[in-house]
């Protein structure tokens, strides 16, 4: 048996992060003082994520070559404006939520309900606001193993400092509020200057409708699909969302009593179990998921899904690299 099973069989409920036992980060950023924007929760699930606070809890430290966290946020909490280095995704598990892009928030905009998915390209200013009416939760995938750093549009810097935060060069908040002064040798990260913001692109309503695929819109159909009872749809790999990523996404659907069989994959491997219960066997050992949990499988371990119960299952699946995985059937 290797190493990579060996590790599996000891360490399993180490390789789950249940929804209940999420570890929040209410000072992530640098607008986390900014009125409308101070109430959300950032998570940081699989990899570093890009949170400015060095206190962000990480669930799961293992490199996947993409990085997984979430974001919770009540009615009218908005995450101000920015850009990221790398691919950035969100799956609504709950809520309502509006995208905005541009530096103000105003170039593009689109509404997004749980299950529907958005891909929002680098190199270009966006935010996100919870406009519903009850809390909402967004798991995200961002590319790499490291995400690099945000790139904040400039008011977001004029406002923080109003609230007592100064964002570093490294990337290191300082809150002055708590008698934290910057340390010798360290300055300030200078405001994003015009050229920077004119050298980001901007997006139309349309283009960024591009972005989107709606819940149960997607026709890629998965190999999953080839059992009873299983529906896969590839929804980040072929078009319309087919730009590199350094990962594919799915989802996947389990009638009652629906089982995909022991199979083996070469890449990362993540699920995020959007509604229902589903049980997991890797590598002989057995878990239930439910919904809100996520769940990473080493490579190379044996992995089986069923849905045990009565009710439907949805999950969504992550796989390393821009190509969809070759599948091991046992």
């Amino acid at each position: 048996m290797s190493k990579t099973h060996v590790k599996t069989r000891q360490s399993l409920e180490d390789r789950v992060v249940k929804y209940a036992d999420l570890k929040p980060c209410f000072d992530a950023f640098i607008d986390t003082r900014t009125p409308g924007s101070d109430r959300k929760e950032n998570f940081t699930i699989i990899g570093p994520g890009v949170s400015e606070n060095p206190n962000q809890h990480v669930h799961i430290a293992e490199p996947h070559g993409f990085n997984v966290g979430g974001a919770r946020q009540p009615p009218g909490c908005t995450n101000s404006q920015h850009s990221h280095d790398t691919a950035e995704v969100f799956y609504v598990h709950s809520g309502e939520w509006r995208f905005d892009l541009g530096e103000h928030a105003e170039d593009a905009q689109i509404e997004l309900r749980p299950g529907d998915l958005i891909s929002i390209p680098t190199n270009v200013f966006r935010g996100f606001t919870n406009i519903g009416e009850t809390e909402g939760y967004l798991w995200a995938v961002l590319g790499g193993d490291d995400p690099g750093r945000v790139l904040w549009a400039p008011k977001v810097f004029d406002m923080a400092r109003d609230y007592g935060l100064i964002l570093l060069e490294d990337g290191m908040l300082v809150d002055t509020n708590k008698g934290e002064t910057v340390p010798a040798g360290k300055s300030p990260m200078p405001v994003t200057s015009a050229a920077q913001v004119d050298a980001l692109d901007v997006y139309t309503d349309s283009q960024l409708a591009g972005c989107v695929i709606r819940s149960g819109e997607c026709h890629h159909i998965g190999t999953f699909s080839d059992f009873e009872g299983v529906e896969e749809g590839t929804l980040i790999g072929p078009p319309p969302i087919n730009w590199e990523h350094g990962f594919t996404l799915s989802e996947i659907r389990l009638n009652a009593a629906a089982e995909v069989p022991a199979h083996t994959m070469t890449v990362p491997d993540v699920y995020f179990v959007q509604s229902g219960k589903v049980s997991v066997a890797i590598d002989g050992q057995e878990m239930t998921l439910t919904a809100g949990d996520t769940l990473t499988v080493p490579c190379g371990a044996s992995r089986r899904l069923l849905n045990a119960s009565d009710q439907p299952v949805c999950l969504v699946a992550v796989r390393g690299g821009d190509q969809s995985p070759e599948i091991g059937w046992e």
